[in-house]
């Protein structure tokens, strides 16, 4: 099976179910971006999987998780509205990436300061995938009729990305560059 199909070289895509829209229209947009932060958090995982550390394979878990429902967010937004959404987020996807945030973020030093994205190389590429989710958040928001949960997970998940961008240096004792003022 080749993976080009030349059916997108005047500009347009299909959306699931075969609608054929603009390239930049807001749903390829917002799904395009949840495509770029899941790639930020497979590159995560793969500087995570160089320096295992305590943890690690529970944070690992968690990522990939996050990657398998982060994709049916896109083919959520990815779906025209009016249609029925193949795969679809339950409210549990959402109450899980809380419980798993506050589980890491009470091993955590509290915040004093303003962090500045970085330390290592995974929780610097969190960090990023979490500026990502945040943009898709953006550009969902715009989309008309888009399911509430859709908009929570992205709310939630630039969150969790954050606490895991600091849990991860925070085990690998990374320290996190702060704000000078």
């Amino acid at each position: 099976m080749k993976i080009y199909t030349k059916s997108g070289d005047k500009g347009t895509t299909s959306l699931v179910y075969g609608q054929r829209v603009a390239k930049h229209d807001t749903r390829v947009e917002a799904y395009g971006t949840c495509d770029e932060a899941n790639s930020l958090i497979g590159l995560a995982l793969s500087y995570i999987q160089l320096v295992k550390f305590e943890d690690s394979e529970t944070i690992e878990e968690a990522l990939r998780k996050i990657q398998t429902t982060i994709f049916h967010v896109g083919a959520e937004l990815a779906t025209p509205a009016g249609k029925e959404v193949k795969w679809k987020l339950s409210e549990q996807d959402v109450t899980w990436l809380e419980e798993v945030m506050d589980q890491w973020n009470d091993k955590l030093p509290p915040l004093t300061n303003f962090i500045l994205p970085g330390g290592s190389q995974a929780g610097a590429t969190l960090h990023l995938a979490r500026t990502v989710v945040r943009r898709a958040e953006r550009r969902a928001v715009i989309i008309e009729g888009v399911n509430p949960l859709v908009l929570s997970y992205l709310n939630r998940l630039s969150d969790f990305l954050f606490i895991a961008g600091r849990y991860v240096n925070h085990l690998l004792q990374e320290p996190e560059p702060t704000l000078h003022q």
